[in-house]
């Protein structure tokens, strides 16, 4: 620095180099657990930078493309036209409009889910979000709020977090759609759903979500899309559907991570 240089030039330089220091500092516990514990694939466990899959675990999802049964987001095996229903989307419609899932319920996104779910990696509902968000924006683009299906206290109590919750933060940044974290609750406890036949998750979970009253305005004449980790029976994205509808909802479609696809039934 020259000798001609001013107290504020000096000042700002100092400024400059204390800012990249703090910077530096603030990222050493990150770099040190980084080198201590690197990431690795919740799927094959090898060394993996950021996403918490690797490239080749991720070419294994199977992402849901078009052709799809515009109701449910069931793949269809070929394109059967434009608006035609799948049988199962005539046979039993659904409370909510429209389901759209970014993947398939394979072996890599249980995973994924389960990790995500009962395993405290947070750090995958970033990239999670990302793909929900790229399946959804048809959706997105005529959302006006996003609501995730709710724990019970007591569940989420123990878990300490809310798996549908951390999705829909990131989607909710991803897109610009306002979030309603607090708007849907589960009232009453409910069994797990895994192991339930069809009737008996839907008995398992009706009338376990309302509204909260104070939360009303955020759902009367909205347009909203619920999120959820994995879309199985349907049970339990339909009672909510149906509290938000009760709520007086303009519109529910439902927008999960994966979905379960029936390979021994006919798509159409």
């Amino acid at each position: 620095m020259s000798a001609e240089a001013s107290p504020r030039s000096i000042s700002d330089h100092l400024r400059g180099v204390l800012g990249a220091c703090r910077d530096v500092l603030a990222h050493l516990p990150r770099l040190a657990l980084d080198i201590a514990l690197p990431t690795q694939c919740v799927s094959c466990r090898e060394p993996v930078d950021g996403e918490g899959v690797c490239a080749s675990c991720w070419a294994k999802l199977s992402f849901i493309e078009p052709p799809y049964c515009p109701r449910l987001g069931i793949p269809f095996v070929y394109d059967p036209g434009p608006e035609l229903l799948s049988m199962e989307a005539i046979a039993n419609p659904p409370a909510y409009q429209r389901a759209r899932a970014a993947v398939r319920y394979d072996d890599i996104a249980r995973t994924l889910v389960h990790s995500l779910k009962y395993q405290d990696r947070t750090d995958l509902a970033p990239a999670m979000g990302r793909w929900m968000a790229r399946t959804g924006k048809e959706l997105l683009d005529e959302a006006d709020v996003l609501v995730p299906v709710p724990l019970h206290w007591r569940r989420g109590w123990s878990r300490r977090y809310n798996q549908s919750g951390a999705l829909a933060r990131v989607i909710s940044r991803q897109s610009g759609v306002k979030l309603a974290a607090e708007a849907l609750r589960r009232i009453r406890p409910t069994e797990q759903q895994i192991g339930l036949s069809r009737p008996q998750r839907a008995a398992n979970v009706q009338g376990a979500f309302k509204v909260a009253p104070e939360r009303s305005a955020d759902i009367a004449g909205r347009r909203v899309i619920l999120i959820d980790d994995v879309l199985t029976s349907g049970a339990t994205t339909d009672a909510c559907a149906r509290a938000l509808l009760r709520a007086k909802a303009a519109q529910v479609d439902v927008l999960v991570f994966a979905r379960v696809v029936d390979s021994h039934r006919p798509p159409i």
